[in-house]
Parts: C-alpha cells; sequence; structure tokens
C-alpha cells in the first residue's frame, strides 16, 4: 500500500505513542519535512531529541518523548497562508492565544507562524 502523506503518520505515531506513556517511538519513512517538523517542536520543547538512523532504505527516526504533547495533527489540503491571515487561522485552529503553535512551510523553510509573523513571510499550512 502506498503511503499519501508520510508527515500525517509520523504525527499520528508520535500522537498515539504519547498517548500511551511511551518514552520513544520509531518513525518511518523519513523525509525532509518531517525531520524540519520535529526540529520545530524540538525547539519548542515538546519533544527531546531525536536521531535520524540511516537504514539504506527510506530511514527510520527515533524520537525521544517529553509528555508535552496533547494534540499534532496535519491540515489537509496545505492551504495558502499570507501574512495577513496568519492571525485569522491561528485563531481558527488553536485553543487559546497562550500555547499551541501552527507550522508553516514557507519560502525562507519551515517555522511557525510566530517567527513567520517576524519574518514577515506567508507559506503553505502543515
Amino acid at each position: 500500500m502506498v503511503r499519501m502523506n508520510t508527515l500525517a503518520d509520523a504525527l499520528n505515531s508520535i500522537n498515539n505513542a504519547e498517548k500511551r506513556g511511551k518514552r520513544q517511538v520509531m518513525i518511518r519513512p523519513c523525509s525532509k519535512v518531517i525531520v524540519k517538523f520535529l526540529g520545530v517542536m524540538m525547539k519548542k520543547g515538546y519533544i527531546g531529541e531525536f536521531e535520524i538512523v540511516d537504514d539504506h532504505r527510506a530511514g527510520k527516526i527515533v524520537v525521544n518523548l517529553s509528555g508535552r504533547i496533547i494534540k499534532c495533527g496535519v491540515i489537509s489540503p496545505r492551504f495558502d497562508v499570507p501574512i495577513k491571515s496568519i492571525e485569522k487561522w491561528t485563531n481558527n485552529l488553536l485553543p487559546s492565544r497562550q500555547f499551541g503553535y501552527v507550522v508553516l512551510s514557507t519560502s525562507a523553510g519551515i517555522m511557525d507562524h510566530e517567527e513567520a509573523k517576524k519574518k514577515h513571510v506567508g507559506g503553505k499550512i502543515l
């Protein structure tokens, strides 16, 4: 069976492992988008360190979980988000102003909505 959205599969396995109380989760296959997304999550403190394991196929990622994730998911399709409407999207998607992040794929790389506002770039919502 063909995987349609590897990022959605990766975040789903992280969610499931977090709900089960696991300390680590293995994600496969590995992709650049998943690695950058996990980098944003690690920078914000939602996950611990992660390690990329090269198995000469699609690769694997071993993620250390910190127990801080309540829910993470993918918005499909990846809607275009101009700079002006970032605030509207965050109000619609996030439960509160105090916590949570919307991750965007911009021309300046993959970043959260606050960093995108600072850099004044829009992009596609992940």
